[in-house]
């Protein structure tokens, strides 16, 4: 009896033995000494890696970024206002990561992963590091698939293409961020994921950008990874790195991929500002010396994959903002030198309403001629020139009193390219209304039309071309080669269309 009890007795420990939790474990535990700022010094975690994660308490995560002989410097990416110096701090093992895949796609999220469109979590079933080597020379191919803006100013003047790193430049308020969102609305049905990355700015100013996208039904196409001015620095600055993380996921996949970085400076002066509280020495405007190398590590990644590795592209449109019109500042330039050209808006144009406010002039694309379209080539070389000679004479007229009839025929001609060029936000066009009305502008058929009837000459030679020649704008929209009777048709249907526009006598 005796013997059957001590047996139960057993029995029961045994089972509640099995019913406990594992055993202790095995971890790296450090001292937070002191925290502010958005960032903090821990103690006591020597096996610690460059850019690891470590977790606070408050499920506050760190990125671990100075390793000093005797404390960490940790940048927080997230709010350390509950912790206080004392805590326990915990080393996780991994690297910065992100999740990637089309669950993201149509979502609003920070660089963690965390929503902000009120959706709940993503059902992301992969996560990928943020920080990733960029692909070796032997893997790129040539960039050779233009990336269509559905601006007239940029795709004919400024072509950018599919792996390419095109900077958009330019001071506050000239309309950088209204490009960059009209490029995005442009891939509507061409297949290529776009993600907007908003760095530093505010938070209504990224609610307007995504209102704007669900308003054009972009964002069934689009992912926004935001991180607003009030966010830590730190999050702000591993944002960008994030997005290109997610970028590449479907780029490795053989997809068509653009991001847009908006804007580098704000990331550059959250760098600036973690730099300064980690104490590391300070270089030309207070920059610390890798501020060239957090931009370079990112842009460098953005590329077009040969076709044994899936073919896929990554084009990135990094914003850069200016101050007084002075590209020659460290960051802007520091950037140009990254980037395979530039799209220079011009605060001049903005003050006059000649909208978007690009400078053909001052604006460049290193890689984009390749990729354009043979009929963009047919009209936009003639057209450049055109534009180029005009502004000169335009200055010059200023201070002439009469003018010959071949100069003052070349400035009214210029006029009417110029107001050509003008382009409402959220309206991109599709290359063929593009290219009808260019040829009409490049061909003087616009000439003896006012200034002040131009858009309404513009679209009617849009719709007057769409309707009497659907073919020959689906040929424009998929890149073909136009004859000589097609460019006639062309011309001829357009100089109909303006005919009642033109003055007499």
């Amino acid at each position: 009896m005796l013997e059957d009890l001590l047996d139960q007795t057993f029995d029961t420990l045994r089972g509640a033995l099995a019913d406990t939790g594992p055993g202790p474990e095995l971890a790296d535990v450090g001292t937070l000494l002191e925290v502010g700022g958005g960032i903090a010094r821990v103690g006591g975690l020597p096996r610690v890696g460059f850019e690891e994660l470590v977790a606070f308490p408050e499920e506050v995560l760190g990125l671990a970024v100075n390793l000093d002989p005797d404390a960490l410097g940790v940048m927080l990416l997230g709010h350390g206002d509950a912790l206080l110096p004392g805590m326990r701090v915990r080393a996780t093992g991994r690297q910065a990561d992100t999740p990637v895949g089309e669950a993201l796609i149509g979502r609003v999220i920070d660089a963690t992963g965390r929503p902000l469109d009120g959706r709940g979590t993503p059902r992301t079933t992969e996560r990928r590091a943020i920080e990733r080597p960029a692909p070796a020379i032997m893997d790129r191919a040539p960039v050779s698939v233009p990336l269509e803006t559905g601006l007239k100013a940029v795709d004919a003047m400024i072509p950018i293409g599919r792996g390419q790193r095109e900077l958009i430049v330019g001071d506050r308020q000239t309309g950088k961020s209204t490009i960059a969102i009209d490029t995005i609305i442009n891939q509507r049905g061409k297949d290529v994921i776009c993600i907007y990355c908003a760095v530093g700015q505010r938070g209504t100013a990224i609610a307007r950008a995504v209102e704007t996208l669900r308003r054009n039904d972009a964002m069934a196409h689009s992912i926004v990874v935001t991180a607003s001015g009030e966010d830590p620095p730190g999050l702000q600055f591993i944002t960008p790195y994030a997005a290109m993380a997610m970028g590449e996921y479907f780029m490795d996949r053989g997809r068509d991929v653009l991001v847009v970085y908006d804007d580098l400076t704000r990331h550059a002066r959250a760098y600036r500002e973690l730099s300064l509280l980690l104490r590391r020495p300070p270089g030309r405007e207070a920059y610390p010396g890798d501020i060239f190398y957090i931009h370079s590590r990112l842009l460098e990644r953005a590329t077009h994959l040969r076709e044994e590795r899936g073919g896929g592209s990554l084009t990135a449109l990094p914003v850069v903002e200016t101050q007084a019109q002075d590209i020659s500042a460290y960051i802007p330039t520091n950037l140009i030198s990254i980037t395979d050209g530039q799209i220079y808006l011009s605060p001049t144009l903005f003050r006059k309403g000649l909208l978007p406010a690009v400078d053909i002039g001052r604006s460049v694309s290193r890689v984009g001629g390749k990729t354009q379209y043979p009929t963009y080539r047919r009209v936009a070389g003639d057209l450049r020139l055109a534009y180029t000679q005009f502004e000169e004479l335009e200055t010059f007229a200023r201070f002439a009193t009469r003018l010959d009839e071949s100069t003052r025929r070349r400035i009214e001609h210029g006029r009417r390219v110029r107001r050509i060029l003008r382009q409402p936000a959220g309206s991109p066009l599709r290359a063929a209304e593009q290219i009808a009305v260019l040829l009409a502008a490049s061909e003087g058929l616009l000439d003896d039309v006012p200034v002040d009837d131009i858009t309404e000459a513009e679209q009617r030679v849009r719709e007057r071309v769409s309707e009497a020649h659907p073919q020959l704008c689906e040929d424009i929209d998929t890149g073909r080669s136009l004859d000589d009777e097609d460019w006639q048709a062309l011309k001829e249907t357009a100089a109909e269309a303006v005919s009642g526009l033109r003055r007499t006598g």
